[in-house]
């Protein structure tokens, strides 16, 4: 029992990230029914950030978490008026293709600028660890579960009571009655990625504490996984997201557990493909019949 606690604790924490991550597949899906698999490589300029100010400018870790948060916003929002803006009328393949050569470029970009090595990520918080019966649990894991439901809570909030929110659920529904009451089409999707890239950017410096290290591939293998998390959920669907994030991540811990560390990505898209044969919809999504 103690043993499948202590694999829940850790599935949690991992979950929470993927959760995050998942969000910004799921909101981008759910406006412009764009896959933006630079999503992952976002996540990654966020803990190259958060490693940038926490050196050199001597943050603490709230101070690097909001900057982070800021810094991609801002990314995320450049990404989508340089990249896709342009291809917004295009065939879906095309902005598709371009989001998977957005990947490519930021990963080479940053091993260019900062090479390939893996760079220890400077811990900002002394490690505490808690044992509750036979159950160990550190102050980053709390850290990074609690912070990552208050910004999945605040993210709902942001959708379901704001005026920009109202706007998001408005344009997911239907982009050109929306744009007939003088709901602004461009200025909702770049709030859209705004967010998304905000919370990738929490997820990467959380991950660099974590883990005590970073490098500029970083980005890729957690990307596919949230992706993963956001169909599993349902593509589309806030709740949904963070439902698979949490799952995916109590997998991945449980195939360790059980001592299948190697298989333990072959599990996780052994669930996409086992997903999309019997719920293609995901957990909370529902099967819409389009009309030809």
């Amino acid at each position: 029992m103690d043993t499948i606690l202590q694999q829940l604790v850790n599935g949690l924490s991992l979950g929470s990230i993927y959760a995050l991550l998942a969000l910004g597949y799921t909101m981008v899906y759910g406006i412009i029914k764009l896959i933006n698999f630079a999503h992952g490589d976002i996540y990654m300029v966020g803990a190259f950030w958060g490693y940038y100010v926490i050196n050199e400018l001597h943050f603490n870790f709230w101070l690097a978490l909001i900057s982070a948060m800021l810094f991609c916003g801002l990314f995320g929002v450049l990404v989508e008026w340089l990249a896709y803006r342009p291809l917004r009328n295009s065939p879906r393949i095309a902005a598709l293709i371009t989001a998977i050569g957005v990947s490519f470029l930021l990963e080479n970009g940053m091993a260019y600028l900062f090479t390939s090595n893996v760079r220890s990520f400077p811990q900002v918080m002394h490690v505490v660890r808690y044992h509750l019966g036979g159950v160990s649990i550190s102050n980053i894991q709390l850290l990074i579960l609690v912070v990552s439901i208050v910004l999945m809570v605040l993210l709902q909030l942001i959708v379901r009571k704001t005026k920009m929110g109202k706007a998001m659920r408005a344009v997911s529904v239907d982009p050109e009655a929306a744009q007939l009451i003088g709901i602004n089409i461009d200025h909702t999707i770049s709030f859209t990625f705004a967010l998304g890239s905000a919370l990738a950017g929490a997820a990467g410096v959380m991950i660099g504490l974590y883990y005590n290290s970073i490098d500029p591939l970083m980005g890729m293998t957690p990307g596919i996984k949230a992706f993963v998390a956001a169909v599993l959920g349902g593509i589309g669907l806030i709740p949904g997201a963070a439902i698979g994030g949490f799952v995916i991540g109590l997998l991945e811990t449980i195939m360790q557990a059980l001592g299948f560390s190697a298989f333990k990505d072959a599990a996780v898209y052994a669930v996409l493909i086992i997903i999309l044969l019997i719920k293609p919809a995901g957990i909370l999504g529902k099967k819409i019949k389009e009309k030809v």
